[in-house]
């Protein structure tokens, strides 16, 4: 697909080379694919373009119980195998149908890495298989688990937790975010890499980059075809925007790609945020497109985010620390 000349000359030099190299592999467009081929697709380019995969003192696969008692598959990665590390529960992107704990295996060491904290990865439940919200319900409940017993049997602090996800996974952060202000479960920080948060996909960064690159309309349209009926599409737990109020929810750090048709509505939820008195810090970063986080071999701005997403960890793990209060959930 070829793009505008206004698009390319938003892109940073790297990041037009790789779209352009990406653009030439002899590869179908996703959403000509069947669930099934996408998400084998998907699995044969982990890795390609990812940072070099650090080596962690810990680093345990497990799983933990859904509430309709299917095990979930689950890693914790940990920097150190000392007790009591802070712990960050991550759900990755994939437009709830792709990807998995594999796909984001790097990205959720690299942070491990640089936070000095715990990252406990979750194999959500995908579609087409497991439709909304499915997907929900298992962020949920491993947030609930990691808060309780399973946090304190892997020897973690469990008064100071954060959630984080991109893209699709971002939503899911959101939208347990806003579970666990509901029920008295106080977290550190919520980290959204450029998160879905709107019901109809409408904004002016949508119709911008339509056509891409990376991410397009038609690849969109095909994700949430196999995740959730139209009927649903205005419920917040698909649209945290749609949420009737956000007050008292976490902290946010938000990161977003500007070459990206989400860019938009990231901006709208940290504004959300920010309008109703929640602590937020948002960083666009610029010349790149959506899912550059996994790119950090050929892309500096996804190590910079990689930097800046472990700082904010840090110093919101720091400040539950020195906070005397009590977790109450």
């Amino acid at each position: 697909m070829s793009h505008s000349p206004e698009i390319h000359a938003r892109l940073t030099p790297a990041m037009r080379l790789l779209v352009q190299r990406m653009a030439q592999a002899p590869y179908p467009p996703m959403h000509t694919l069947s669930a099934a081929e996408a998400k084998a697709a998907y699995a044969k380019s982990i890795g390609v373009l990812d940072v070099p995969k650090p080596e962690l003192a810990r680093v345990h696969d497990f799983t933990l119980p859904a509430r309709d008692g299917q095990p979930l598959h689950a890693r914790l990665v940990a920097p150190s195998a000392e007790p009591g590390l802070p712990v960050l529960l991550y759900t990755h992107g994939g437009g709830f149908t792709i990807g998995g704990i594999a796909s984001h295996d790097t990205f959720c060491r690299v942070l491990a890495q640089l936070s000095g904290a715990a990252v406990l990865s979750l194999d959500y439940r995908l579609a087409p298989e497991h439709r909304f919200p499915t997907a929900v319900h298992d962020a949920w409940d491993a947030l609930r688990w990691l808060a309780g017993e399973g946090g304190a049997a892997l020897g973690l602090d469990t008064t100071r937790i954060a959630v984080g996800g991109d893209s699709a996974g971002g939503t899911l952060a959101a939208v347990s975010a806003l579970h666990a202000r509901d029920q008295g479960l106080k977290l550190a920080l919520q980290l959204l890499i450029y998160p879905g948060t709107t019901d109809h996909q409408d904004t002016d960064s949508h119709a911008l980059f339509a056509h891409g690159p990376v991410l397009d309309k038609a690849m969109i349209d095909w994700f949430f075809h196999q995740y959730i009926d139209a009927v649903d599409r205005g419920d917040w737990r698909f649209a945290p925007l749609k949420s009737a109020e956000v007050d008292d929810v976490a902290p946010a750090w938000v990161g977003l790609a500007e070459c990206d048709p989400l860019v938009d509505e990231g901006v709208l939820y940290a504004d959300k945020l920010r309008a109703a008195g929640v602590p937020v810090d948002l960083e666009i970063y610029r010349g790149v497109v959506h899912g550059f986080i996994t790119m950090g071999r050929a892309i500096a701005e996804a190590r910079q985010l990689h930097q800046d997403a472990a700082a904010a960890l840090r110093r919101a793990f720091s400040a539950g620390a020195r906070c005397s209060c009590i977790n109450s959930y």
